[in-house]
């Protein structure tokens, strides 16, 4: 029915079984992994199950490739990648090696930034093999509560997944992993969402990820787009405040 459509819309449902949460009094989304929070705490023990700051659900020691830790602390001041990736899922092992190229250029701009891996490996010695090719931090692989609890605190229902904070431990973007491929340069780096994209193969994604408008203009040549970006251009920075204000994604 047409009622179910909505629904499966508005909280952006792309597989089964999903279960979301809802405070009733406000409509906000309290979590979009409730399948992770039941598996995790089948007591009850953590409800409302509602979103926890980044700096809590990380607390502990992370990793580096060559086995020292350290306290998850060090991310502080940083802008951090959240990056869920697996080594047996061939996208992922691809993003990997522009990622790894995007964080050298970053850091050698002088930005704070830093990576961390929360894994989808299907054994420690996959991780190992997978994390030796990587410059920056990891959640430990035997610590999978951990691992799960950042799965539940972003919904994450796919990997790669690069989700980038800002120094405070907000959500700049989810699209890391769009940004990162449509970007190769880092001049955009942070990756603050633009209002208006130009469709491209690699940001063609986002069409899944709720309502879009698609405009289709005659030619690039004769000025075309760059007028076209213009009209829509106020219009979407209207729409995207809107939401804002009411702390929902746009």
């Amino acid at each position: 029915s047409l009622l179910q459509l909505k629904l499966w819309n508005k909280y952006r449902v792309s597989n089964i079984p999903s279960l979301i949460f809802i405070d009733a009094s406000t409509g906000k989304v309290v979590c979009r992994n409730g399948l992770l929070v039941i598996r995790d705490d089948p007591e009850g023990l953590e409800f409302p199950w509602g979103p926890k700051p980044f700096s809590e659900v990380v607390a502990g020691p992370l990793l580096r490739n060559n086995g020292q830790t350290l306290d998850s602390s060090a991310l502080e001041g940083s802008h951090v990648g959240v990056y869920f990736s697996a080594h047996w899922c061939p996208p992922c092992r691809s993003l990997t090696r522009v990622l790894v190229e995007s964080y050298r250029k970053i850091k050698e701009a002088g930005q704070k930034f830093e990576i961390l891996f929360v894994s989808a490996d299907r054994s420690e010695d996959s991780f190992k093999q997978y994390f030796s090719e990587m410059p920056w931090v990891a959640v430990p692989y035997a610590d999978e509560a951990r691992r799960s609890r950042l799965n539940r605190l972003y919904g994450i229902q796919g990997i790669p997944t690069l989700i980038v904070l800002d120094s405070k431990g907000d959500v700049i973007t989810r699209q890391g992993r769009v940004e990162v491929l449509n970007d190769i340069e880092c001049c955009e780096f942070p990756w603050h969402p633009k209002p208006v994209l130009e469709l491209t193969d690699s940001n063609a994604v986002q069409l899944n990820e709720g309502p879009c408008l698609v405009l289709f203009v005659d030619s690039e040549d004769d000025g075309e787009s760059e007028a076209a970006k213009q009209l829509i251009q106020p219009i979407a920075e209207k729409i995207i405040a809107k939401y804002k204000a009411k702390e929902e994604e746009a």
